[in-house]
Formats: structure tokens, sequence, C-alpha cells
């Protein structure tokens, strides 16, 4: 059979986790009601944002783009992992699976680029307070959101364009969901050019993306240490603590997982380092971002009295 067309005449088996007995019901109904969850979390804050004009900041107005981004970044891979997990190996066409690959790593890259943008608009915020409405207006806002979008969307045209020109000649993918790596490893040729694209790619991308956050931080702390009280100062903290603990997460296992050489890793520890960037992640950000936020405590108040004032009304 011609290679170049083995590609498309086989369908791979997501091998997902492994589990039996009584486990694997539990582990199944555990993993749907964090996904309700993280699905309902990220809608919260995106209803919020709309309905409350006090959120309509720049600052709450990333993170409702960032929400919107993780309801479609959780349901590219939650829904296969929750089927391996329900039935065990799960055949997948390899069309399904190059369109997975290339929707996952589009959304990570977008969320890498935004989460840029988000500590750009605390940089302004502080250390530009004079000017931050003018320098971020609605139509700067809208601009640099869809700009995330364009550019991770495209640059993940790399990756996924050169997996797809691989011919495969097994068929079991070590994961719950296609991955970069698992697919290489089904390769029928070497992939050593592949894998090396791969790591400068997104290695440049991401390392590019954290500079950048770094630099703004360190403006950032510059700026606060110069603020004459330490409320003021706390207050100008706050702000931040949810941003770096995300871009924290996000960065370290996406350098674990993909800057690295491929084959550094023991056997199953790229399954559950995914867990938390495409599980974890989506499901803490309402958490880290919002709901631990006086505003947003007090803005759920309020949409929620109107909501009650309106079902009053005869």
């Amino acid at each position: 059979m011609d290679l170049a067309n083995h590609t498309w005449t086989q369908s791979f088996l997501l091998a997902g986790f492994t589990t039996t007995g009584a486990l694997r019901p539990l582990a199944f109904l555990g993993t749907l009601c964090i996904y309700l969850l993280t699905l309902a979390g990220n809608l919260c804050i995106i209803v919020l944002v709309q309905a409350d004009s006090r959120l309509c900041t720049p600052m709450y107005f990333f993170i409702s783009v960032l929400s919107f981004l993780e309801l479609w970044y959780v349901s590219t891979t939650v829904p296969t992992l929750l089927h391996t997990l329900l039935h065990g190996r799960s055949p997948v066409s390899p069309a399904v699976c190059l369109v997975q690959l290339y929707v996952f790593h589009s959304l990570g890259m977008t969320e890498c680029f935004l989460l840029g943008i988000m500590a750009l608009d605390r940089y302004l915020a502080i250390c530009r307070p004079l000017h931050y409405q003018a320098l971020m207006s609605r139509q700067v806002q809208l601009w640099l959101a869809g700009a995330t979008w364009v550019a991770g969307f495209s640059a993940a045209l790399v990756p996924a364009s050169l997996t797809a020109t691989l011919p495969f000649c097994l068929k079991e993918v070590a994961h719950y969901f296609c991955d970069l790596a698992p697919l290489m490893r089904l390769a029928c040729v070497d992939t050593g050019w592949h894998a090396q694209v791969h790591i400068v790619v997104i290695g440049i991308i991401n390392a590019c993306n954290l500079v950048l956050i770094l630099g703004l931080y360190g403006g950032i702390l510059r700026a606060v240490l110069k603020l004459p009280s330490a409320a003021s100062r706390a207050k100008a903290f706050s702000t931040c603590s949810s941003h770096i603990t995300v871009v924290v997460l996000f960065f370290a296992s996406a350098f674990i997982v993909y800057v690295g050489p491929p084959d550094s890793s023991p056997e199953g520890t790229d399954k559950l380092l995914a867990l938390v960037y495409t599980f974890l992640t989506p499901f803490l950000n309402p958490i880290i971002y919002t709901f631990r936020n006086k505003e947003v405590r007090e803005a759920v108040r309020r949409v929620t009295q109107s909501i009650r004032a309106m079902m009053k009304r005869p």
C-alpha cells in the first residue's frame, strides 16, 4: 500500500487511561462533573461581564474572552477523554484526529498570546493610569482579542500540517486525544526533523510571550513599589496575582510537554501533564480569576437581584 495514502485508510485507537472495574464509572462521573462545572463557571463569567455594566472594563473583557476560549479548549479534548474512560480504547478516523490536533493547538497558542495581552492590560492600568482608557479603548480591545485568535490559528498550521504529511504504520495513540508526540510515534519514518520544527515553533511562541509577560511584570513591580501606601500596593498586586497563577500553570506544563525532548519523560507522564492544561486550568480559571474577586461577587448579587425582580413582575 502506498504510504502517502496509508494515513487516510486506517483508524487510530485512542488508548486513554487504564481504568478497570468499579474505578471506571467513578472516573467517568468525576470527569463529567468537573467538565460540566468548567462549562458552567466559564459561561457564568461571560454572562456576568455582559450583564453587569460595572464589569465592562478591559480587564474583565479579556477575562471573558479567555473564558470563551476555555469553553472550546476543554471541549476539544474532554469528550474523547470521557469516551475512553467509559468504553476503553476508542477508534477515531485520521481526519477527525488531525482536526482535533489542529484545533487544540490553535486554541492553546491563542491562549498563550491572550495571556500576554492580559499582562499588557495590567501594565497599562498600573503604570500608565492617566492614559489607560485612551490606550485600551473598546476598539483596541476588540482588535487585540481578534489578533490573538488569528495569530494562534495561523501558528498552529505549522505543526498540524507537518504531522498531517506523515505516513502512519501504527494505530494506537498512547493518549486520550490526538497530540503531536503520540502521533509522531506512530509514523513509518524518522520524525526527528518534525520534532525539532515543533519544538522551535512552539518554543519560540511560548518563550516570546513569557519574556513579554515577565518584562511587563517587571515594570509593574517597579511601579507598585513606588506607591506611597501599603494598601495601594496590596490592591495593585491583587489585580495581578490571579493572572500570574494562571501563567505559571500554563507555561510550566506547556514547556515540559512541548519544548523538551519528545521521549525525555516516562511513559504516561504526558497524559497526566496534559490534564493540567487541558482540564484542570480551564476548571480553575473561573475560581482563580473571578469568584474570589469582590467585584465579581457583587456583580453576581446585582445580576441575581435583577433576575429576581424580573421574575416577580406580573
